[in-house]
């Protein structure tokens, strides 16, 4: 029983870091039908980020707000300099975000080097408590705390504020809503600094589910979050949640309970699965 309910909650805290970074991920495409290969790179901004304040006496609290604002930052920057000229051309803009997500690891190993860091966390969420005689640790509750706030702050973006009504129609029909004199692209910035802020969180949040950060850990964890995107519907925050809650609990179960990287495996051949049933997802659409 205790194994069950430590392979649960930490199942459902990597099933949070996965709908941190998916959550971004899916709103930006359900919009703007933009594929970021560069959204890892955003991850990575707000992990060193969050490292590099930790590391100068901020409080962990400061220390993630501050890798969040260097995520959300660089996500308009992005956006900006980079998307906005290209949203007629998807093919570029797959090229150019794809090397954007390989130079920015790169430009981060250059500076701090390849070595994976020591994420120097708090010592009160270090350790772990007792739950039905399973010692689970308190950082997998912080993660879980986090996605469940940021589901519920999309939620409340989408359906009761005049971007988050913007959002949902230009998903339904882009042209009619340019033509009615709204400001597509004010909409479409905001969107991708609400993205790159949930995936900055991530980053920031996976160094305390890790202990560490490193170069590659914005592409490892956006391979997944790719993965959750299609299981949950292209564009569906909902199906996303749902969707890494799945992928998390499986992967540790499979981990446990079969050879160590069978989970991996496990996550593929459901997706598979799921696509040939479903092939558009648990949803299918922005909710």
């Amino acid at each position: 029983m205790s194994t069950v309910v430590l392979l649960t909650l930490t199942g459902l805290g990597l099933g949070a870091l996965y709908f941190l970074v998916a959550s971004g991920l899916s709103l930006i495409f359900g919009l703007m039908d933009v594929l970021n290969f560069a959204h890892g790179a955003l991850l990575s901004a707000g992990a060193y980020g969050a490292w590099w304040g930790a590391s100068h006496g901020f409080g962990f609290p400061l220390a993630v707000l501050f890798g969040t604002a260097v995520g959300t930052v660089a996500a308009v920057a992005l956006e900006a300099g980079v998307i906005r000229p290209l949203y007629t051309r998807p093919r570029e803009q797959v090229l150019v975000t794809v090397g954007v997500g390989l130079a920015v690891p790169a430009l981060v190993a250059a500076v701090w080097g390849s070595d994976a860091l020591t994420f120097p966390g708090p010592r009160s969420l270090s350790g772990t408590f007792g739950l039905l005689g399973a010692r689970v640790p308190v950082n997998r509750l912080v993660l879980i705390a986090a996605a469940l706030l940021v589901l519920a702050g999309l939620e409340l973006f989408l359906r009761r504020t005049r971007f988050g009504l913007v959002v949902r129609a230009g998903v339904e029909d882009r042209a009619m809503v340019t033509a009615l004199g709204i400001d597509v692209r004010r909409a479409f910035t905001v969107v991708f600094a609400i993205g790159g802020a949930a995936a900055a969180l991530a980053g920031a949040l996976g160094g305390l589910y890790f202990g560490s950060v490193d170069p590659g850990q914005g592409s490892s964890l956006l391979i997944f979050a790719f993965v959750v995107v299609v299981m949950g519907g292209m564009g569906s925050v909902r199906g996303a949640a749902l969707a890494s809650v799945v992928v998390g609990l499986v992967q540790q179960f499979a981990n446990y309970y079969t050879t160590a990287g069978l989970g991996d495996l496990s996550v593929v051949v459901m997706l598979a699965a799921l696509l040939l049933i479903r092939p558009r997802g648990l949803t299918g659409r922005l909710a």
